[in-house]
């Protein structure tokens, strides 16, 4: 089966990214993998309270996973994977895509403030032309029934 690999994080963008991914499963009986990624520079604390920073931020994700992975089930019918990684966005990005052979494409949120699109749809970009996969950026203020109207 072909997943699309999404990132979960805080950007208001993502939230498109999370529905575009959604929809074009259901759509082509896909699935979805959410990958969220914890800096390395969030655990540079003394050894017990590194882990139970790290604790505490991958029981955030889950919630935040929840609430997307909900919607795609009841919304979409498509059942996510959560995978939580550990390390540096763009490197841990590229890890997932080559370990997981069923993903098949990566889709971004471009954010839509004056600092452009974000560092991972900049970076990605850059190099779209030697990525093993297509990547989809989905406009950050594209509304819902456009996404519906082209999914």
């Amino acid at each position: 089966m072909r997943k699309f690999l999404v990132v979960l994080d805080d950007s208001r963008e993502c939230l498109n990214a999370m529905r575009f991914a959604a929809m074009r499963a259901a759509h082509t009986g896909g699935g979805v993998a959410i990958l969220s990624i914890i800096p390395p520079d969030e655990f540079n604390h003394w050894i017990g309270v590194g882990d139970i920073m790290r604790a505490e931020a991958r029981e955030r994700i889950e919630v935040h996973y929840e609430v997307f992975a909900k919607w795609m089930r009841d919304q979409q019918n498509v059942h996510p994977e959560l995978v939580i990684r550990e390390g540096e966005a763009i490197v841990e990005i590229m890890a997932q895509i080559n370990e997981d052979p069923e993903i098949g494409v990566l889709v971004l949120g471009a954010g839509i403030d004056s600092k452009g699109p974000g560092p991972l749809v900049t970076h990605m970009t850059r190099q779209s032309g030697s990525l093993p996969i297509p990547l989809t950026i989905v406009p950050g203020d594209i509304s819902k029934e456009r996404l519906e109207a082209i999914t």
